[in-house]
Order: C-alpha cells, then structure tokens, then sequence
C-alpha cells in the first residue's frame, strides 16, 4: 500500500494511448496479411503504463499528459483514476486520443505503431501549469511519447526542484540533445534504444556494458540498460558495472514488461530503497508481467511481487 509521506509520490509526464491489441501466430511481413486469433482493447501509453505500475508497486502517482475529449479519452482517464492516479494534470485536447497497434505473436514478441493524436498536445506550457505536480513529487518519470520540447521542459523543472529524475528514451531514433544528459539522474533504455543513443551495437550483455559506458562518457550519470531475459545491465556512479540476472519465468506477453521495470523503479525510489534493491524489485515485477497478457492488465502489485520468490 502506497504512503502517505509525500516523500512516496511520483509524477509521471508522458503518453496516453488506448491499445488496440492483435494476437496472432506470428508477426506479418510487409505487404503481408495474416488472420489475427483474438483481439483487445485496453489502455496503455507509456506513460500511463508507467503510471500504473508506480501506483500498483506502492507509490502516490499523479499523471501529468493529455487525452482527446472522445470515448478513450474518457475511458483512459477514469482507468487511471480506478487505479488512484491523481489525475488533475491530465488535460483534454483538440486532437483524438493517442493510439497504439499492437500484433502480438506466439513467440511473445511484439510490434507497436503508435498515432499519438493529443499526446502531440503536451506543450511547455503545459508543463509550467502544472509545476506544482512536479514539485509535490520525489521522483518525475518522463519518455519520449510526448514531444522532445516538452520532455525537455518537464527534465529542466523536474531538476531545478531538486528531483530525482528518470526518463526511458522510448522510443529513440538516435543521440539525444547533450543538454539532456546533466538533467537526467537515471538513463533507462533497452537494448535497443541504448544502441540508438549510443550508436554501438547491443546484441549482448558485454554489448549493454560498452554501450553504458559510452552513455557515461557522454555525460549520463546513471544508466540502466534492460535486456529482458537477459537482465539488467546497471552503470551507476560510484560503483562497478553489474549485470543483475533477472528470475526465470514462462513469456505469454513482453508488452508492459520495460513499463512495469520504470514504475517499478521509481516506486522503490520513491520509498527511500536503495538503487540495487529497487532494480531487484522492478525486475521481480516485470518477470511477473511477462506472464500475463496485455499492457495495464499484466503489471501486478507489490504485494504479488513481494510474494514472487
């Protein structure tokens, strides 16, 4: 159950996307059409994700980000609210809500194309309304659903107020701006968002590592690269590089996994935990959700994870 010390609330700034969910046996080629086995639709983002993660893993969460005034919108926004998601900092925009097409295949591997319809409507300015949603929180999570200006604007705030601050490059096409790195307490990519920063290949643990490294060199003071199944590769100030061998689970689903890893995180931060044993919890967490479909409805809470041996 989440605190009530305010030293417990983290605020996330990012997307808000209903998903639109295909199963099938594996994933199409190009031009190609397969016949899909089961379709869902449920809500997920980035940032909604991460948001119910944090919440369900014993944080106080307020949603900073922005919806359409449609069916998902509303639906969207009452889902967080089920979930005790503070809510006032989510606002209603011109544009549709976002989406995301979502082909899962029987390999638990997935594809996503994202539409990001009123997340695109998260300004600057709508990061200065709500400078206090930061300001009540320990730790702000940000991605990059949202547009880099604004993302920019919510690290800046975030570090001015004293923060811990942590942003999953997601999704990263390539470097990010040199005047991000300073504001960043903890990097948090894949592997293959820590290849697209860092422009080395990651194929392997020893990849992750050099990739870190150069992450580091760059200016990033704490850089976490996680690799599914192959655990999480952790380059942290002031210690040595360690690989933390995530728990062995049967995949059904690897949607939300990375998402339930960074509400998972910043919840344990949030609490005071310590950075070695919040990687430790986050990763209990995401090997739970990977046994369960879907993006929301597969993070579990902290009382499933302090039970997971």
């Amino acid at each position: 159950m989440a605190s009530n010390d305010a030293r417990a609330r983290v605020t996330v700034v990012g997307s808000l996307n209903m998903d639109l969910v295909v199963r099938s046996p594996r994933l199409p080629q190009p031009g190609e059409t397969l016949a899909g086995r089961t379709f869902a639709q449920v809500a997920g983002g980035k940032g909604g994700n991460q948001a119910v993660a944090a919440a369900r893993l014993g944080a106080q969460v307020s949603m900073l980000g922005c919806v359409g005034a449609d069916a998902n919108g509303a639906q969207l926004r009452a889902g967080l609210e089920a979930e005790h998601i503070d809510c006032a900092a989510v606002e209603t925009g011109r544009e549709p809500s976002g989406v995301a097409l979502i082909v899962v295949d029987d390999a638990s591997q997935n594809t996503i194309v994202i539409v990001a319809g009123s997340n695109g409507e998260v300004t600057p300015a709508t990061i200065a309304r709500h400078q206090a949603t930061l300001a009540a929180a320990a730790v702000v999570v940000c991605q990059l659903e949202t547009p880099p200006e604004s993302v920019r604007a919510a690290l800046a705030e975030a570090r001015r107020l004293g923060k811990t601050v942590i942003l999953n490059p997601a999704p990263a096409t390539g470097p990010l701006p040199a005047d991000w790195l300073p504001l960043i307490d903890y990097l948090i990519p894949n592997e293959i968002e820590a290849a697209a920063l860092s422009g080395l290949p990651v194929d392997s643990p020893d990849d992750a590592a050099r990739a870190a490294a150069a992450l580091r060199a760059a200016g990033a003071r704490n850089v976490l690269v996680t690799l599914g199944a192959r655990g999480v590769h952790a380059a942290l100030e002031g210690a040595a590089a360690t690989l933390y061998d995530p728990p062995h689970v049967e995949a059904v689903d690897t949607t939300a996994a990375g998402d339930t890893f960074i509400g998972g995180f910043a919840a344990q931060l949030a609490q005071g935990a310590g950075v070695e044993a919040a990687i430790r919890f986050a990763q209990r967490a995401a090997a739970l959700s990977v046994t369960r479909a879907g993006a929301q409805p597969s993070i579990p809470t902290s009382a499933e994870v302090e039970a997971f041996a």
